[in-house]
């Protein structure tokens, strides 16, 4: 039996009564507390010690993939003194975590963890003052370790869980509890293995897209082939004959629910329908032309310093494309929309922030949205999460079931919300020394709008919506952390962009430290220099010293100017190449040495060996620190030497992994990683800050090996040749 259920906005508005979003780490929450109170700064909000000794922590943060719950089991264990085995955290989950912000930006450890720290600071404080009570002996006198209140000098103590197990602290937390001394840890600093890992890596692990409900219909949307098209018409009958297919249409949202997944997929192949014509696009070829002709909405100095006119003779162009944050498995949610209220399963980043732009679109009071957080595949930002959660919303609620909506690779690939291009000029002057004297970039990227992001579905049904165009900080590291005298940093903002745009790993600062590295190393040959040596002379901070010495010592660099004089072995040029950058000039502190060899005959570039000195100040776990810039110089190599996004006047046309490729596993170099503690300082967040000079120091490499600059990513074999040739 087949229908077609065709929805105007209003009437779509109308239906569905009350809107909740779930997310959590599977469809039932593990073990709870008493009702958690949503109002942060309760130390409850945070913390549950349960009567078993157990402890749930509860944090709007979501781990990604990066490690993040295990770096919060370890901050939480340090100041409560319980083992950290005994402890779980809830994640995203809106209805039972406090909102202290979605997870982006390398804010885990420097805001999440922090919240999670002090207030157990506050608990164990509490805690000593209970257990004061029944040991009859004063608060100083008393310590916790293994779970247990007990003297610091020696004597019986209690456990912990008999003073408040299933209890509320009934505390806010305490901004001023005296905080553990990172001299005395014992958990933080050390390489705790991570309890997902395992599951990961024998696929039982349960993620977003194997999520079953009862009663679930299985969906997919129908994408016109221009992207700005709108639906005139539709041929069910075109369906007809797959059985249990029910056709959905709001406006010139189209789409399929079937209690067969594969059935769905047929339906959403073979449904005829009728769009209208659309070629809005100005296409990507020769996309830097159109970055640098395009309407600008403001200008923004970023740094004015010295003398703006001071001559500079030097000058190069750099640019950086549009890219998808191409997540392995394509993003999935599954939404039940009942008259009591809907949930729905995403693998959004910032569940609370979905949760609000949902309410806005389907026009649905905050307070009756619940949203549960399920692991998906690796977004690196907002890939099409939301998207995807909206897709889920829209069929649910017209089919009156729950309804996993997983996208395609096509819808993926095509759809997905894009990492902005970026354009930048920069111009310079050298002494006779080698000083820097004028430094100026100019750079083109997206303005436009602030506020949430539109999403897919609710704009081809006709839901009114935000329109932002942020990207992220993109004005960041755009001017070099090198001494000069004279520097201008201005940022066009444009009024315009082709594509939807959202905050991808490192939002601008490896296209800004791939022009600004790449450029200081044009400064270095310019001035007959070692590239390494040319930058540590104008380094002021010690620690900026100490990485870029590291980096350089296990690369084992020598000292001359570039390029290698050593001649090629027959095609194959060798060289290496260093950059180095403070993230945000403010975080961590990376230096980042490559060796490449180039091949000349077909343009290939292998990346042999990478080096790189990390410090983010006091590190939580150097193990899943050291996979998180593993895993940065990884994808950020792919980035650098694969990925771009490419569209011409109707739509994206870089849509599978043929035309988007990305690293293989064989491509993948030898790295090394040094890790520099610092626990006498804070901790800053290492989800982003180490892919941002890998692809300077991967473009200074091929320029030491072949004599050639490459300043337009990415670094394809045809590329490389024409450029060689």
């Amino acid at each position: 039996m087949h229908a077609m259920t065709s929805l105007t906005r209003r009437g779509l508005l109308k239906s569905g009564g009350a809107l909740m979003v779930s997310f959590a780490l599977g469809a039932a929450l593990p073990k709870r507390t008493i009702a958690q109170s949503a109002a942060a700064p309760d130390v409850d909000s945070f913390l549950a010690i349960h009567a078993d000794g157990s402890v749930t922590i509860y944090t709007s943060k979501v781990d990604i993939g990066t490690g993040l719950a295990t770096a919060f089991r370890q901050t939480a264990a340090e100041e409560l003194g319980i083992p950290v085995e005994r402890f779980n955290v809830i994640e995203g989950d809106t209805a039972t975590t406090p909102n202290h912000g979605g997870t982006g930006g390398s804010s885990g450890i420097p805001r999440g963890a922090a919240d999670i720290r002090r207030a157990a600071a506050t608990a164990r404080q509490a805690l000593l003052d209970l257990g004061s009570k029944q040991l009859n002996r004063p608060a100083a006198d008393l310590t916790i370790s293994a779970g247990e209140v007990h003297p610091a000098a020696d004597g019986k103590g209690i456990a912990v869980a008999a003073l408040i197990g299933g209890k509320r602290f009934s505390l806010k937390v305490d901004p001023q509890a005296p905080l553990r001394d990172p001299a005395a840890y014992t958990v933080v600093g050390k390489p705790i293995l991570r309890a997902d890992v395992p599951a990961k890596c024998t696929g039982r692990h349960p993620y977003l897209q194997d999520l079953t409900v009862p009663g679930m219909l299985h969906g997919r949307v129908v994408r016109p082939a221009s992207m700005g098209a709108r639906l005139l018409s539709v041929d069910e009958s075109s369906v007809r004959a797959i059985p249990g297919v029910r056709v959905v249409r709001v406006e010139s949202f189209l789409g399929v629910v079937a209690k067969d997944e594969w059935a769905a997929i047929r339906a959403a192949r073979e449904l005829k329908a009728t769009w209208s014509e659309w070629s809005g696009l100005p296409g990507s070829a020769g996309f830097e032309r159109t970055l640098r002709e395009s309407p600008v909405e403001r200008d923004q100095v970023v740094v004015n310093r010295g003398d703006a006119n001071a001559p500079k003779p030097l000058s190069a162009t750099y640019y950086w494309p549009f890219q998808s944050h191409a997540s392995l498995a394509p993003s999935c949610a599954v939404a039940d929309c009942k008259e009591s209220g809907t949930t729905v399963w995403s693998a959004s980043q910032n569940p609370f922030g979905l949760r609000g732009n949902l309410a806005k679109v389907f026009g649905i009071p905050q307070e009756k949205i619940h949203v549960i957080y399920l692991d998906g595949s690796g977004s690196y930002g907002s890939n099409g999460n939301d998207d995807a959660a909206a897709d889920a919303l829209l069929l649910s609620r017209a089919a009156g079931q729950p309804v996993r909506m997983q996208w395609m690779r096509e819808d993926e690939h095509g759809w997905d919300p894009k990492g902005p291009a970026q354009l930048l000029d920069i111009r310079g002057a050298i002494d006779a020394e080698g000083n820097i004297t004028a430094w100026e970039t100019q750079m083109w990227l997206p303005g436009g709008p602030q506020g949430d992001r539109a999403l897919v579905g609710p704009e081809s049904a006709g839901l009114a919506q935000g329109h932002g165009q942020n990207a992220g900080a993109m004005t960041l590291n755009t001017d070099p952390p090198y001494a000069t005298a004279n520097l201008r940093v201005v940022a066009h903002s444009l009024k315009d962009t082709p594509l939807r745009l959202s905050n991808l790993r490192a939002p601008g600062k490896i296209a800004n430290v791939f022009a600004v590295e790449g450029f200081t190393d044009e400064l270095a040959v310019a001035a007959g220099m070692d590239a390494a040596a040319f930058r540590r002379r104008l380094l002021a901070d010690p620690r900026a010293i100490a990485v870029l010495d590291r980096a350089l010592a296990m690369i084992e660099w020598q000292p001359r100017p570039s390029p290698n004089p050593k001649p090629a072995a027959g095609n194959l040029h060798v060289g290496r190449g260093i950059a180095y950058m403070r993230y945000k000039h403010t975080e961590n502190y990376v230096a980042m040495a490559m060796e490449v060899a180039v091949d000349r005959a077909t343009g290939k570039v292998t990346v042999r060996r990478v080096a790189c000195a990390h410090d983010c100040g006091l590190i939580v776990n150097p193990d899943g620190l050291r996979n998180q810039v593993e895993g940065n110089i990884v994808q950020t190599l792919s980035r650098t030497l694969h990925e771009e996004v490419t569209f011409d006047r109707s739509r994206v046309t870089s849509v599978d992994w043929a035309s988007y490729p990305v690293l293989t596993f064989p491509e993948a170099p030898a790295i090394e990683v040094a890790l520099i503690d610092h626990p006498d300082q804070p901790s800053y967040g290492a989800g982003e800050a180490a892919s941002a000079p890998v692809a300077a120091a991967l473009a200074n490499a091929i320029f030491d090996a072949t004599g050639v600059r490459l300043r337009t990513v990415p670094f394809t074999p045809a590329r490389v040749k024409a450029a060689l040739a």
